[in-house]
């Protein structure tokens, strides 16, 4: 199979190694040694290059990507491997999948999957993965792994400073055009989260309408806070339900998935302390909800 190249635009100045273990490969730190090595990245029309090359703002990186059959078994599940390095992994979870596992569900998780497929890859029995946040089950896009119980910790006390953002188509169109939602919710006996007056927790979610239909609307969201169903919950309280949210929103209506997807993460590095941004565009399913079909796509 012939090798996939890509191509990318360096805007600062840095050492190689570093560099390309920043792209969204989903490359661990040997395999990127290994693309040096066999001199699969060129630079200025160089391919014999030293892990500490110097890299100027506006140089072209090159890089001839092998197939790795090692992640069928992820791709399987729906699963994608969007960042990998020695402290942190990034992936693209799909709707229905569970993050982690629950009382009912251990196996088909993101996070034991995840970890036997990087098990394989490290060839170690030890653990691989360890989890720094969740997503619903029914919510699409970008999660975030440590590869250590430290990075772990790391992560999870710098939590409120990383930003988060999603999608989520939503029936009707909001009043204002952007706004910020501040809700007390509390989970009732029935798993519900619902609104209350005094107690509960604090949550905390900017809005912005990104386009609007005749009968719904695209919204980008930004969260303060990491409230269970927060999202859908503050959503429905406004009079906008998710599209799809067959547990907040009308039962009439419901899609054949929720319509709400994880699409930027921006971090500093908990090792290097590097800024990270990831992205990852809004799934076909539910871009093909927005009239005119397939109107607008995130990048």
């Amino acid at each position: 199979m012939p090798p996939d190249h890509r191509e990318f635009r360096v805007d600062f100045q840095c050492e190689l190694l570093p560099y390309l273990l920043r792209l969204p490969l989903g490359l661990s730190r040997k395999q990127t040694k290994d693309l040096l090595r066999f001199h699969a990245v060129r630079v200025r029309n160089r391919q014999t290059l030293r892990h500490d090359t110097q890299l100027r703002p506006g140089d072209l990186v090159t890089i001839a990507l092998g197939r790795r059959p090692i992640d069928s078994e992820l791709g399987h599940h729906g699963i994608r491997i969007v960042y990998l390095d020695d402290a942190i992994v990034v992936i693209e979870k799909p709707p229905g999948l569970l993050s982690m596992g629950s009382t009912r569900e251990k196996e088909k998780t993101a996070h034991r999957l995840l970890n036997e497929h990087l098990k394989a890859l490290t060839k170690s029995t030890l653990q691989q993965a360890f989890i720094v946040h969740r997503l619903d089950r029914e919510t699409s896009g970008l999660m975030i792994f440590a590869r250590s119980e430290v990075t772990q910790a790391a992560l999870q006390a710098d939590w409120k400073h990383v930003t988060k953002k999603y999608l989520a188509v939503v029936h009707g169109a909001p009043l204002h055009a952007s706004g910020t939602l501040r809700d007390n919710l509390i989970e009732g006996k029935s798993l519900m989260v619902h609104r209350v007056l005094q107690g509960g927790e604090l949550a905390i979610t900017h809005y912005q309408v990104i386009r609007q239909y005749a009968s719904k609307s695209l919204l980008e969201l930004t969260l303060d806070t990491g409230r269970k169903h927060q999202i859908r919950v503050q959503l429905a309280i406004l009079g906008h339900p998710i599209i799809g949210d067959r547990k907040y929103g009308p039962r009439t209506a419901a899609a054949r998935r929720l319509a709400l997807h994880s699409f930027e993460l921006r971090l500093r590095h908990p090792v290097s302390a590097s800024p990270m941004e990831f992205h990852s565009p809004l799934p076909v399913r539910l871009s093909d909800l927005l009239e005119p079909r397939a109107a607008w796509r995130s990048s």
